[in-house]
C-alpha cells in the first residue's frame, strides 16, 4: 500500500445517506473490472473480437498519452492522490460521452474510482454523487492472476488486494449484484461472460 503521508480514508464506508439517491441513467453497459493484474484488458479485447463495442480504460491512456510527451511514469505515481483526482475526471467525462443504450464493455467504470481514492488518502464519499450518472448493465469483477508488471501499475501486491476488496464492496454498496469471474484461460472467461449476457438477455 502507498505510504501514509496523507489522511487514512483507507476504511471509508460510504454515506448510506449518499447511496439513496436514484440513478439518472440505464445503460446498456456492462463493465470489465478488478484490481491491476487481473486481466481485464485481455477479456475486453476477446470481446471486441466477438464484434462488441469496447471502451478502453482511461485511466491507461492518460499515463500512455502523458508518458508519449515525455513524462516519466515514475513522476505520474508521485503525486497518487492528484492522478486518481485527473483520472476520475477523465473517466467520468468519457462516460458521458457515450450512448446510452448502445452495449458496450467498458474496461473499468467512475465507481472503480471510489477504492483508488481510499488508496491515496482521498475521502470517497467525494465522488460518491457522480456513481449515479448512470447505471450498468452489468458488472464483471475479475480475480487477480499472477502480478505482471508492465511498467504503468503501481508494483504493490497489498495494494492490488485492497482493490480488490473495496471494488467489490463499493458495486455492491451501490446495488450491484456483481459477478465474479475467476481465475481460468481467456476463453473460460469470455464463455462466461457472454453466458451470463445471454441469461439476462432472457430475462
Amino acid at each position: 500500500m502507498p505510504e501514509r503521508a496523507y489522511p487514512d480514508f483507507s476504511h471509508a464506508a460510504l454515506d448510506l445517506g449518499l447511496l439513496t439517491a436514484p440513478f439518472k441513467v440505464q445503460t446498456s453497459w456492462h463493465v470489465i473490472t478488478g484490481a491491476p493484474s487481473c486481466g481485464k484488458t485481455t477479456l475486453i479485447n476477446l470481446l471486441a473480437d466477438r464484434g462488441f463495442k469496447m471502451v478502453p480504460e482511461s485511466a491507461r491512456l492518460y499515463m500512455e498519452k502523458e508518458v508519449a510527451a515525455g513524462r516519466a511514469v515514475a513522476d505520474l505515481h508521485k503525486d497518487g492522490a492528484a492522478l486518481q483526482r485527473r483520472c476520475a475526471e477523465i473517466q467520468l467525462g468519457v462516460e458521458a460521452r457515450l450512448q446510452a443504450n448502445e452495449i458496450s464493455f467498458l474496461d473499468g467504470a467512475f465507481p472503480g474510482c471510489l477504492a483508488w481514492f481510499r488508496a491515496f488518502g482521498l475521502d470517497p464519499n467525494e465522488i460518491l454523487p457522480a456513481c449515479f450518472h448512470h447505471r450498468y448493465a452489468s458488472v464483471f469483477i475479475l480475480d487477480q492472476l499472477p502480478p505482471q508488471m508492465d511498467g504503468f501499475r503501481f508494483k504493490d501486491e497489498a495494494l492490488a488486494g485492497f482493490l480488490d476488496e473495496w471494488i467489490v464492496r463499493d458495486y455492491t454498496s451501490l446495488g450491484y449484484r456483481v459477478v465474479r469471474v475467476p481465475m481460468s484461460t481467456p476463453q473460460e472467461r469470455l464463455a462466461l461472460v457472454l453466458e451470463k449476457l445471454a441469461e439476462q438477455r432472457q430475462r
